[in-house]
């Protein structure tokens, strides 16, 4: 491994961290409040998939190099199944079994790639079938805020797009992107890509509307600003009721 490559890759695990670590605010209202409210479950529990999936591509048996990645993404796995117990024990009967179900989803396909990879595949189908796995599943994670920007252009307000963690997954994805270049990978190089291009257009809506902040219409906040399992209620719509701070994971 180069330094360039090396480098990267710990600009990668810092700027990862600190998206993995960005929900805490998210969940101490969670605890404090015990009730999950208008959060959905759902991010974490794919971002977990994403977390285990890239854990494994990236050890040495696997592919070579990649330590970093699953350096990081170990981490993240942790970071995620704390979130996802926690929401779990806070939701409400219907959405704590949906949530469940989830993760024992998750859980299935991990596994089965675990297995298959380890007893029906060898050498370099081994690597595909497993980076080709991650790959999907990163890409998804990175396609959570989608909704958000599409908000975003609805109400002409970044009221529910947070500028430093919009920031964040720009650089976390670029710092990958370039990793994977580097180390001439594409698994790690083509969905870091995807997250690099889509935090450049977050900024991109940030800057045009950033005047606008906090004037979002109020019918559409509820049950729509969701990034990656946050939602944030505005002022004018819950009159007195404190406003909750947009977090990604």
């Amino acid at each position: 491994m180069d330094i360039a490559h090396f480098v990267f890759g710990l600009f990668g695990n810092a700027f990862g961290l600190f998206l993995f670590l960005a929900p805490i605010i998210t969940f101490k209202r969670i605890i404090v409040n015990k009730s999950t409210e208008k959060f959905s479950g759902v991010p974490y529990t794919m971002t977990l998939l994403n977390c285990l999936l890239s854990a494994w591509y990236g050890l040495p048996f696997v592919s070579p190099d990649n330590m970093l990645v699953t350096i990081i993404n170990g981490a993240g796995a942790v970071i995620e199944i704390i979130y996802v117990f926690t929401f779990i024990l806070f939701a409400p009967k219907k959405e704590k079994l949906k949530i469940s179900g989830l993760f024992a989803i998750v859980m299935t396909i991990f596994s089965a790639v675990v297995f298959i990879s380890l007893f029906a595949l060898h050498g370099n189908s081994r690597k595909v079938f497993c980076g080709f796995a991650a790959a999907i599943f990163s890409i998804i994670m990175y396609g959570s805020p989608l909704s958000i920007m599409r908000l975003v252009i609805r109400t002409k307000s970044v009221e529910f797009m947070p500028f430093f963690l919009s920031l964040f997954v720009f650089l976390c994805g670029t710092s990958w992107f370039v990793f994977g270049l580097l180390g001439r990978d594409p698994f790690i190089a083509v969905p870091n890509g995807v997250g690099s291009a889509l935090g450049t257009l977050q900024l991109i809506l940030y800057f045009i509307y950033r005047k606008n902040k906090g004037n979002a219409k109020t019918k559409t906040t509820q049950e729509e600003s969701m990034e990656m399992g946050t939602a944030k209620p505005s002022k004018n719509a819950m009159g007195d009721e404190e406003e909750l701070k947009g977090d990604t994971s």
